[in-house]
């Protein structure tokens, strides 16, 4: 006999009930072994795997329940209703235990947790609660000025207030972003006290830091390592403090590197030890720029200008400019004194300032002194004038005692040039 779609139903329904009640015993009887990754984790509760698979079995259960009423006659939901009601008690013992089961972050249970309402993130506030907050302005994540940080850094105010010209420093990116690492007390205030012992004046700092930034990223120890070196020199502490400000990276350099520069000079210029300490006193940038400058112009003045070694030693430790200065305008000056005005090597030895000045205004002077008749610059001849007086007076004093004419005289004489 052919069984209706109703009765299939029921009995595939009484199948399935049957089955998960032999599952639930089976489980009680022999339990399922847990992982050991689930025991460590936090996130998950802490439950049996008996309870986690009778809650499941609930779930399908009415899960299978409902369906099966929504499709049945009213006689079946009679009859399912009535298989349930023997069966119910059971489940709904094991799952009320489930959910009241605490979890292990938490003295909630799960009933608990299912009634607290959602947060939001957008709470309304009262017009009072909004008018009491207080809003700093926001740091700009880039800019092109240190301008906009000040407010917001007390080791860029200080810096101001010190005289440090931060529109020179922001023109260099890492030295923007190095200053505003900075902590004043930490890295700054005890560099500040070293270079006031050192000598350096308060009205110095500000210009010295603005070139020398760097120097706070120095060790304070290294710091004082290199100036116990120049001592040890018989360097005078107001001459260390009168290189170290003309000459502001000289403490950034190892103690091998200044001795390696001293002793070059030495060598190279046969100078003996004073002679090569007061020539780094007047020029300490000899310690921190490159040779090759002083290398060239030493070739220069002794192949293409023929003076002798010890012309040289005499005019550099004169003018120690000579050793850096530009090789085209040291050319220039000397091919106009020597072949236009006919000045003799010896001469030019004496009086080395005149590589020291400007050329256009030796050429103004001697033009000027050659339209008068007085260009005479031999000393064993009458009317003598001195490369000296013609290069370093002003004009007022040479029109007046040299040229012997007004300074109305020379300008006019200047204009028709």
């Amino acid at each position: 006999m052919a069984l209706s779609a109703q009765q299939i139903l029921r009995s595939f329904n009484s199948i399935k009930l049957s089955s998960f009640i032999n599952a639930i015993q089976l489980t009680k009887r022999f339990p399922r072994p847990r992982k050991t990754w689930l025991q460590s984790s936090s996130a998950w509760p802490q439950m049996s795997c008996d309870n986690c698979f009778l809650q499941w079995g609930f779930k399908t259960y009415r899960t299978s329940s409902l369906w099966n009423s929504s499709q049945s006659t009213n006689s079946s939901r009679q009859e399912n209703n009535s298989a349930q009601s023997t069966l119910l008690p059971l489940v709904n013992e094991q799952s009320e235990k489930t959910q009241k089961m605490p979890c292990s972050d938490s003295d909630l249970t799960l009933e608990e947790l299912d009634d607290l309402p959602p947060l939001s993130p957008l709470q309304p506030l009262s017009e009072e609660e909004a008018i009491q907050i207080v809003a700093d302005p926001l740091l700009p994540p880039d800019s092109f000025t240190l301008r906009d940080y000040v407010d917001h850094s007390e080791t860029l105010q200080k810096l101001v207030l010190l005289g440090v010209d931060l529109s020179k420093i922001e023109k260099h990116p890492d030295a923007a972003n190095f200053l505003l690492r900075l902590d004043f007390e930490k890295d700054i205030k005890q560099i500040l006290l070293f270079l006031k012992d050192l000598g350096l004046e308060d009205n110095q700092l500000g210009p010295f830091l603005t070139k020398n930034y760097a120097i706070f990223s120095e060790d304070l120890e290294n710091l004082k390592i290199r100036v116990t070196y120049l001592q040890s020199k018989n360097f005078s502490k107001a001459d260390i403090a009168q290189m170290v400000k003309n000459a502001p990276f000289l403490l950034n350099f190892s103690v091998e590197r200044l001795d390696n520069r001293l002793g070059f000079f030495q060598k190279e210029l046969e100078l003996n030890v004073k002679k090569t300490r007061d020539l780094v006193v007047r020029l300490p940038r000899l310690l921190t720029g490159s040779l090759e400058p002083v290398k060239e112009n030493m070739k220069v003045y002794r192949l293409e200008f023929g003076f002798k070694h010890n012309e040289i030693q005499h005019m550099i430790t004169r003018i120690p400019k000579m050793l850096t200065a530009n090789k085209r305008k040291l050319t220039e000056t000397f091919d106009y004194v020597h072949n236009v005005m006919r000045i003799p090597h010896h001469i030019i030895v004496k009086f080395p300032q005149v590589f020291n000045t400007r050329l256009f205004k030796i050429k103004e002077r001697h033009l000027f002194l050659t339209y008068l008749g007085r260009a005479q610059y031999d000393p064993a001849k009458p009317n003598y004038i001195s490369l000296e007086k013609l290069v370093s007076i002003p004009d007022e004093i040479f029109c007046e005692e040299i040229a012997k004419t007004s300074v109305q005289d020379f300008e006019k004489f200047l204009k028709s040039l």
